[in-house]
């Protein structure tokens, strides 16, 4: 078998100078430093806060700036040569609006993006640094990079540029080359959940995503409702454009995703055209710049589309009683009548009490009206090209969890039992627990969307994207309920309690997070847990370090929804040569003409390298030194005659 595989790999190296070669070629790779990994979580939508992070580098192309410049450029030439970087369309616009002059202008700042991004490219091959140039300006821009500064080439860098300026051409060099440093300086990506809902954008981000070099996702709950609707179910549709509704999120879901809401609005108004829908006003966080909708006709829709959610849910939990979820079945427990609700063992006053849709006598049951909006948003769903062009990404980019380079992302949690021992669910007649459960769950996703049985009804395939989106048992939500009927008809703020898995509590404790990470297959001194979910309040004092340091959560608050509740604007996480950090960004400003100067985040190294790491150290390392010992290999087999080597 060994001999049979050589012969393969001689196709490619086909004699002693070709594989050696490649041996000196990966060799010199592995003793490369490694490249900086960014992690995000719990995006939001929140389009321009992320892009903007990601093009800042966290802050780090700033002090890269810094340190590049920090004796040469004043403060605000070197804040105005940040924003170039990080907005180069906006900023070059500004630029032409002034009385400056534009060809000088760009002169000096091709001179200094140069420097930046010759000072951001050094830990990487020429050849990894030329394929993430722009296309057109790759071999110019190249040239640029690796100027030898003698004094015999001084006048050919400078006709490079003076012929870039003649020709016009001095924009698309400035764009490139900044968005090239951004490019440079993350170097791997890392999304922990949750890209959808609540802002207004998630459709650009994953255009973004799609584009980017490299970069994985890690499900969230937002996400993997956004799957389920992707395949048609009628649960995970509702939510999803229940939750739009009450974001005012037009823009996204009829531009962007091309769902068509005219039928929802006709009928809303319909029934609901006298009903003024107080509770169901949307949070105008954001406006739609192409689909401006009355505030009581969107309240009206969300209204009309929360009905319908907890109808379809209803019959989902009846037709799955392993979900375990009939505490979740109250549209039958109201008495319309008296103006209750009964939760538990105790009745609660209804905030509204204005349901025309709703039989008493069989609650759960659509009217002819609501089942044809469904299926007509249905077919919205399943035939929206660019949706199902994104979740098809979040499948082939994506999964429950990840491991790489001894840090274990998920967004969730792992489910546990109040005792700290991981808790056990039923998958497919099977009972598992910890990474074997989390596998599983995996594994049905997928079946779920490319495997759905042909003689599924209709609206009901994908009942386990549903369920993780909110069942009391799901890794990707990890609380007993979600109350949003609470939430939304009930005053008592104690019914909207939703009470966390074991989970959050126990990592507190380092043992737990190390117990966490050996399931996993990590070393638990030397590997890292990175968590999504829960946002962390630190204006109440919270810390995102779990575990004596094993394990981070990195939701900050990304989302405005959520920035009065955490006190900041969002985490990321950094993973470089050098260090690791934990950055504390403030909330993303936009001026007028674009983005304003940004409060720098606050940098905090939680652990400094004694050792630079290389790519020896990586996952990938590994795997180019399995390719090197593999070459050495077929070396000694030509050296010994056994495959014979070719020189045509």
């Amino acid at each position: 078998m060994e001999q049979k595989y050589l012969s393969l790999l001689s196709k490619d190296y086909p004699n002693i100078k070709a594989a050696t070669a490649e041996i000196i070629n990966l060799s010199a790779i592995l003793s490369l430093p490694k490249g900086t990994e960014y992690f995000f979580s719990d995006l939001h939508g929140e389009h321009e806060a992320f892009i903007h992070m990601l093009k800042s580098g966290s802050g780090m192309i700033r002090a890269k700036i810094d340190e590049t410049f920090g004796k040469t450029l004043s403060e605000k030439d070197r804040s105005e040569l940040a924003m170039l970087i990080y907005d180069p369309e906006t900023e070059i616009e500004r630029v032409k609006k002034s009385n400056e002059d534009l060809e000088e202008w760009y002169r000096v700042n091709i001179y200094r993006l140069i420097q930046v991004c010759r000072a951001v490219s050094s830990k990487y091959t020429r050849s990894k640094v030329r394929k993430r140039l722009p296309k057109y300006a790759d071999y110019i821009i190249d040239e640029l990079l690796h100027s030898d500064e003698q004094s015999s080439k001084d006048h050919y860098y400078d006709q490079i540029i003076t012929s870039i300026i003649e020709f016009d051409r001095s924009e698309h060099y400035v764009v490139g080359l900044a968005n090239t440093i951004g490019r440079l300086t993350v170097d791997r990506l890392h999304i922990i959940g949750d890209i959808y809902d609540r802002g207004p954008h998630p459709d650009y981000i994953m255009d973004f995503l799609l584009d980017f070099h490299d970069v994985d996702i890690q499900w969230g709950n937002h996400d993997i409702v956004w799957m389920g609707a992707a395949t048609g179910n009628w649960p995970c549709i509702a939510n999803v454009v229940r939750q739009n509704m009450s974001y005012n999120n037009f823009d996204m879901l009829e531009i962007g995703y091309g769902i068509n809401l005219r039928p929802l609005a006709l009928f809303a108004e319909k029934v609901y055209g006298s009903d003024p829908c107080t509770l169901f006003r949307p949070h105008m966080l954001d406006m739609n710049k192409f689909e401006n909708v009355d505030e009581g006709l969107i309240a009206r829709m969300h209204k009309a589309m929360t009905i319908i959610q907890f109808k379809v849910e209803g019959l989902r939990i009846l037709a799955n009683p392993d979900y375990k979820m009939d505490d979740r079945l109250l549209l039958d427990k109201m008495d319309l009548k008296k103006g209750t609700v009964r939760i538990g063992n105790q009745d609660y006053k209804l905030k509204d009490t204005l349901f025309p849709t709703v039989d008493p006598a069989s609650p759960y049951q659509l009217t002819k009206e609501e089942r044809d909006l469904m299926v007509t948003l249905e077919a919205s769903f399943l035939h929206s090209t660019s949706l199902q062009k994104h979740v098809r990404f979040l499948f082939s980019h994506g999964g429950m969890y990840l491991k790489n380079n001894n840090y274990l992302l998920y967004h969730g949690c792992v489910p546990m039992t109040s005792e700290g021992e991981f808790a056990s669910h039923t998958v497919n007649g099977k009972s598992l627990k910890g990474k074997a459960l989390l596998d599983a769950i995996d594994q049905q996703v997928r079946e779920a969307y490319f495997n759905p049985p042909e003689d599924q009804e209709v609206g009901l395939s994908g009942d386990i994207m549903w369920y993780l989106w909110l069942g009391s048992k799901s890794p990707l939500f990890g609380k007993d309920k979600m109350a949003t009927f609470e939430r939304i008809f009930v005053e008592e703020k104690a019914t909207h309690k939703e009470q966390p898995d074991p989970y959050f509590k126990h990592i507190e404790k380092e043992e737990i997070c190390e117990k966490i990470l050996a399931e996993f297959g990590l070393d638990p001194k030397n590997s890292y847990i990175l968590n999504g979910h829960v946002p962390v309040k630190i204006k109440d004092g919270e810390s995102p370090v779990k575990g004596n340091g094993r394990l981070f959560v990195i939701d900050g608050g990304m989302s405005k929804a959520y920035q009065k509740t955490t006190g900041i604007a969002g985490y990321t996480f950094i993973s470089s040569s050098r260090f690791m950090g934990l950055i504390e960004h403030f909330p993303y400003q936009r001026g007028n003409g674009g983005p304003t100067s940004q409060q720098l985040p606050n940098i905090n190294r939680v652990k400094n390298f004694t050792e630079r790491i290389t790519v020896r150290d990586t996952d990938i390392g590994q795997v180019l030194q399995g390719e090197i010992d593999e070459l050495k290999k077929l070396v000694e087999a030509y050296k010994k005659g056994i495959i014979k080597e070719k020189y045509q």
